[in-house]
């Protein structure tokens, strides 16, 4: 069997700050080949959101299809690490290091549940770029698999779900986002003569106003309000005795499954042009929101987890976005994963004993989907 530890230690010891590359992946393959596996590493894309490798590995099995995703990228360091962020040491019964819990330490702990006698259809669905662009990482992914006629009946995205201690929650959903920027164009004047000018600013106050008064929804039984947030305006005018020529401001919102991406910018073009007719509004989908009934699967992970801990585990869908937004056109997908205290933190840092305890539950879950 893999020692969790060990593999947490040397995917963290091949630096893969995003999009990963090479080393990472060469540590992944030499473990899951010799439990069988078939690996097909491929690199796609182009700058600037590419090229990004990933790692699609298969073993054949009886029974219903389990997937694992997740990604082996990290966000970079940062300043002020005790130690090297990417030197794996274990101080005080917690292993340190950039990726250690989002997520190389949740990957190394499904290769080392997955036993090497045979078994369910397993798949590892692995990307180099989910901190990134995530143009080319898991929807590739998932365009290989269509290809090749690979389709799982279950994907566990092992994202670090757990708040306050390992099991208390898992994601069965995720809110969608789309950002939509918003251009008024205005024309260029001195302020002692405005009627010779447009002023654009005005305009844009008084759609960020209209904006600022929508209440999209009141949230449902899993999901909490929809919300929309201006995060940021831009005029680049270094005169002061100068009309500008134009305004821009740009919106993030977070949505749930009352909303839709697409809808949701047609909605802000609407009250942009009710303002001003020649705004140009443009919006990027980074994902639709989407839930997992709770039902068979979310409650076999809860068996498991249940099992080593004691704890009854929350279904959530709070947080941000993550590649479970693409899985989860696949077949039924849950997130479950170690504690998200310290992700993206100096410092990054996960328990030893909470590696081999998240190896047990996903052995669990292995062992109850092919019962």
């Amino acid at each position: 069997m893999t020692d969790v530890l060990q593999l947490a230690q040397s995917l963290i010891r091949a630096d893969s700050v995003t999009p990963a590359q090479g080393a990472v992946f060469d540590v992944l393959e030499a473990a899951l080949v010799p439990l069988g596996f078939a690996v097909d590493r491929f690199t796609v894309g182009e700058a600037p959101d590419g090229p990004v490798e990933n790692l699609l590995a298969t073993r054949d099995g009886a029974g219903p299809h389990l997937a694992f995703a997740g990604h082996v990228d990290v966000v970079p360091a940062g300043e002020g690490w005790q130690g090297s962020p990417f030197s794996g040491e274990v101080r005080e019964g917690l292993l340190f290091g950039r990726g250690a819990v989002d997520m190389k330490g949740a990957v190394a702990a499904f290769v080392a549940a997955i036993s090497p006698a045979p078994g369910i259809p397993l798949s590892l669905i692995i990307t180099g770029d989910e901190e990134g662009p995530a143009v080319y990482g898991t929807r590739a992914l998932i365009d290989r698999m269509a290809a090749r006629g690979i389709a799982p009946d279950l994907c566990l995205v092992g994202e670090p779900t757990s708040a306050q201690r390992l099991g208390d929650m898992m994601k069965i959903g995720r809110r969608g986002s789309v950002n939509i920027w918003i251009t008024v164009p205005g024309r260029q004047g001195h302020v002692a003569y405005p009627h010779l000018a447009d002023n654009p600013i005005t305009p844009l106050v008084a759609i960020l106003a209209g904006i600022e008064g929508v209440t999209l929804d009141t949230g449902n039984a899993w999901f909490q309000p929809s919300n929309i947030e201006i995060t940021d305006l831009h005029v680049g005018n270094p005169a002061h005795n100068v009309i500008p020529g134009s305004a821009q401001a740009r919106l993030s919102i977070r949505f749930n499954d009352e909303q839709s991406g697409q809808a949701l910018i047609e909605r802000i073009t609407a009250i942009a042009r009710a303002h001003a007719p020649a705004a140009q509004v443009t919006g990027r989908i980074s994902g639709e929101a989407f839930l997992t009934q709770p039902g068979p699967f979310s409650a076999m992970i809860a068996d498991a987890i249940r099992a080593e801990t004691g704890i009854e585990p929350e279904l959530s869908t709070t947080g941000g976005t993550s590649d479970a937004r693409f899985l989860s056109k696949l077949c039924p997908t849950v997130e479950f994963g170690l504690l998200n205290a310290t992700m993206h933190k100096v410092d990054e840092a996960v328990a030893v004993d909470d590696l081999y305890a998240l190896t047990r539950i996903y052995a669990g879950v292995i062992a109850r989907a092919g019962a």
